[in-house]
């Protein structure tokens, strides 16, 4: 298949927006704890869904996986592992510098070192940078560290405009130490995702050899790559789940007392999961006086199923845009980081987020997006200056 970069820059805004907007349904999950909600929904992003599509979508999946070799399935499943520990930082990194400047740290981190490692670590970088089309790429990767920047200005903005009572609440525990120590563990864990996707070539191969279409060579990876995430956050779940007692509302309907403290509880996200403030916040704790008695068992196992799904699109469209990028798949991420980001501050708009902030933040905003934009854009036609023979060397 003849690789099409224009195609690829819409497969991965596909999956900007299905990852800007997944977060969406558990806002009508209503009288559960954010472990539950999470890990619930988690199950068909992490497990139910990467199988299902796999099987219906690859050739004989199952004997695929059988044939890649034990190193191969380690690193994709360790990677996929560390990416968990991206997530039980994230929050904290969030905690400590609020959440426009923690997210534009997380991010930016995540976006460098999940681009730019894979070609460093293959011993490719130099040959990068000595091609037009690859000098190309990488100044739209450096539009995208813009836009990012400008974002987390937009957003420092807009809590500068709120009152000493709304800061407080957004930022209790300021600590700028903390919060660069963390926020810089919490990028560069969550840039393994990209690593774990890298180190599954020989899958790519034998799924290939296997009659899988092009288009779907990537999928018999996130299967494996997910599954070392799912070990991570089903771990902490269930922690969460034991500490607070709220194991039991994956069974019953039945409501129990608020558990005291529960709002300071460190969320799981990840820097590729929701990088939008809508994203923090979770519907209400059980227990408030006056609360209806009973959780919605089938509504809520419904949108935290919808939740999940939407959330594996973000990788499902990823990997297509994957295939379409021909020698430079590498820039495939920060293509990817930047749609989030677009899409999920849309969700901001459209969910009045930025309702009451200035024009001058509303247009640091604007620029941001537009920025991110035009970085897809640059990427997108560095690929395809890949893609003729008389500008792939100098």
């Amino acid at each position: 298949m003849t690789p099409n970069p224009a195609l690829g820059v819409v497969f991965h805004w596909l999956g900007g927006l299905a990852s800007g907007s997944f977060y969406v349904p558990f806002r009508f999950v209503k009288k559960w704890s954010w472990e539950t909600y999470w890990l619930a929904g988690g199950v068909f992003s992490w497990i139910v869904v990467p199988w299902a599509l796999g099987f219906y979508m690859t050739s004989h999946l199952t004997a695929v996986l059988h044939e890649a070799s034990w190193n191969t399935l380690f690193w994709v499943y360790f990677f996929g592992f560390l990416w968990g520990f991206g997530g039980l930082t994230f929050g904290l990194a969030i905690r400590y510098l609020g959440m426009s400047l923690g997210m534009a740290m997380v991010l930016g981190y995540c976006a460098a070192f999940g681009t730019l490692m894979p070609p460093i670590f293959h011993g490719q970088f130099g040959h990068v940078a000595h091609t037009q089309s690859g000098q190309v790429i990488l100044a739209g990767i450096a539009v995208c560290m813009v836009g990012i920047a400008l974002a987390g200005v937009a957003g420092t903005s807009k809590e500068r405009e709120m009152s000493p009572e709304q800061r407080t609440a957004v930022i209790k525990e300021f600590s700028l130490k903390k919060g660069i120590l963390v926020a810089t563990f919490s990028g560069i864990m969550s840039a393994c995702f990209s690593y774990g996707l890298d180190a599954g070539a020989e899958i790519r191969q034998i799924t290939l050899r296997h009659g899988t279409s092009t288009l779907w060579q990537g999928l018999p990876i996130l299967v494996v790559v997910l599954l070392g995430g799912f070990t991570t956050n089903f771990a902490w779940c269930l922690i969460l789940n034991f500490r607070n007692k709220t194991g039991y509302e994956y069974f019953s309907s039945r409501i129990r007392s608020h558990q005291p403290g529960r709002e300071q509880e460190p969320i799981v996200e990840n820097a590729i999961d929701a990088p939008g403030e809508e994203g923090a916040k979770a519907p209400p704790a059980p227990g408030p006086p006056g609360a209806p008695e009973r959780a919605p068992m089938l509504n809520n196992y419904f949108f935290c199923a919808l939740a999940g799904t939407l959330w594996y699109f973000q990788f499902f469209f990823y990997t297509m845009g994957e295939t379409q990028m021909g020698a430079y798949k590498f820039s495939c991420w920060t293509m990817q980081m930047a749609s989030i980001i677009i899409f999920s501050s849309l969700w901001g708009i459209a969910l009045h987020e930025w309702r009451g902030a200035s024009v001058r933040t509303k247009s640091w905003l604007g620029l941001s997006l537009a920025v991110l934009v035009a970085s897809t854009v640059i990427v997108g036609y560095g690929n395809y200056l890949g893609t003729l023979p008389q500008t792939a060397a100098r």
